[in-house]
């Protein structure tokens, strides 16, 4: 059973008025537990519409959202339970760090769970630890922390709610190719250790990459693609029409298909292909 299913889901801002606008119609999709999926797209395409309804914070104009095969609006008396189970961190996090403390900012989800004081501590902890966060700064003003600190701080405010699913929008927006880097190994790294099925909202194409299990493509508010990183990629042609791309990477060693060398074009990441090609070239490492 799929821990999110979507069905026929269709959300309009100010529907009914002169002014309506669908920004996600009809949506149908299952996502398998333990993914990590990379949502991609424009702006305005319905990415963040869509993982909204995820948590229930936007409730649908028509259809259904599953989590783990209930109706989450069946009743409305659980959708704050719901909000425990998928976690959504969105762009720019730092901005809603509000406490005294680092460790207070991180507890809040954990305290209006419910959770003992001893299962809070260890909450928190535990999400420092998932972001890198050296727990002398627990005690630390979260103002007092540098950019890449608070965006790891906040972060972890959601993962210490222990969610199901975790939902990030944009995670490395702002950040240098390093602070993009550790951030997306962190990801990996969370996944890795619990499981959880991560839902990532990027606009780059070499982040999704380089990380994702699956991409789902949006474009004017429908479902373009979902499918591997390969069965994306290899559909340039398709994704190219939709003002889309594939990682640069990909589109030189297409460009070498193209010209005759025997290459594979399922390269995603620098790395990768520079190992290819070294391969290619002596056999070398890179």
């Amino acid at each position: 059973m799929p821990i999110i299913s979507l069905k026929n889901l269709t959300h309009t801002y100010s529907a009914g008025t002169p002014l309506s606008v669908s920004a996600i119609e009809n949506i149908n999709l299952d996502i398998e537990s333990g993914e990590l999926v990379g949502i991609i797209g424009h702006t305005g395409s319905g990415k963040s519409t869509l993982v909204q309804h995820l948590n229930g914070l936007l409730k649908p104009t028509e259809g259904k959202v599953f989590i783990d095969g209930e109706d989450i609006w069946s009743n409305k008396k659980k959708i704050r339970s719901v909000r425990f189970k998928v976690g959504l961190c969105f762009q720019y996090p730092e901005y809603q760090l509000f406490e005294e403390t680092v460790y207070k900012d991180i507890s809040f989800g954990p305290k209006n769970m419910g959770m003992s004081k001893e299962e809070i501590d260890l909450s928190v902890r535990r999400a420092a630890d998932y972001v890198g966060l050296r727990h002398d700064l627990l005690n630390k003003s979260p103002f007092d922390l540098s950019g890449g600190e608070k965006r790891r701080a906040a972060i972890a405010g959601v993962m210490a709610m222990n969610p199901k699913i975790l939902i990030l929008d944009e995670p490395t927006a702002g950040l240098d190719p390093k602070g993009r880097r550790e951030i997306l190994d962190m990801i990996v790294d969370y996944k890795k250790k619990t499981g959880s099925t991560v839902l990532l909202v990027s606009h780059s194409m070499e982040d999704v990459a380089s990380v994702a299990t699956k991409i789902l493509v949006m474009n004017k508010s429908q479902v373009a693609m979902y499918g591997s990183v390969d069965e994306v990629f290899s559909r340039a042609d398709e994704l190219e029409k939709i003002n889309l791309d594939v990682p640069q990477i990909t589109r030189i060693f297409l460009g070498l298909r193209k010209r005759g060398i025997d290459v594979s074009a399922d390269v995603y990441t620098v790395n990768e292909g520079c190992s290819r090609l070294l391969s290619l070239l002596n056999g070398g490492e890179c």
